[in-house]
């Protein structure tokens, strides 16, 4: 797809979300257009205004990691968030993480396991390690060994092999009894 694909005939913008990320990702990978941040993050923006979910978390990945924006975890989590209520899992597990660790959000374990079980639920092997590691620790849930192993060994079935790792120190450990 070219750069003028993608523009309206008319204003020579692109008036759809999915095109402004598309031009967006176009300007930030310098394909088939100069390279350039400002471009990048601009057209993210529009997109991500409009409710595009792949630009709202691209967005937030770009300011969490400060790569061609200031960085800033309070507005990562302003545009995580945004596309965490509307289900996407990466989203969710990002926003999890930023209440686990206190960054641009107040720390909040309760809020952190919420987040983090709409992910886990999803399928998200991190989210599900995570988890795992919230009822390991009791962090924001009841410390539970059973829980633990039990999202410990769905990110472990995925090829989370640190989760493996943990599943032989819990089952060591504690009297869990179940079956891998």
């Amino acid at each position: 797809m070219g750069l003028k694909d993608l523009l309206d005939d008319q204003n020579k913008t692109p008036t759809s979300a999915k095109a402004q990320y598309d031009l967006g990702s176009m300007y930030e990978n310098g394909r088939g257009v100069p390279q350039s941040d400002a471009e990048a993050v601009k057209w993210y923006r529009m997109a991500a205004e409009q409710g595009y979910i792949a630009a709202q978390y691209r967005l937030g990945m770009m300011y969490h990691e400060g790569k061609r924006v200031p960085q800033s975890d309070s507005e990562a989590a302003k545009w995580f968030r945004m596309a965490a209520e509307q289900g996407d899992r990466y989203a969710q597990t990002m926003l999890g993480w930023l209440y686990e660790n206190g960054e641009g959000v107040s720390q909040s374990g309760e809020e952190a396991v919420k987040w983090y079980r709409k992910a886990a639920e999803k399928g998200d092997p991190v989210a599900q390690f995570n988890l795992g590691s919230m009822y390991r620790y009791g962090k924001g849930v009841p410390q539970s060994n059973e829980e633990s192993y039990k999202w410990y060994l769905k990110a472990a079935n995925q090829g989370d092999e640190d989760a493996w790792e943990i599943l032989g120190e819990l089952k060591l450990s504690t009297n869990i009894k179940q079956d891998d």
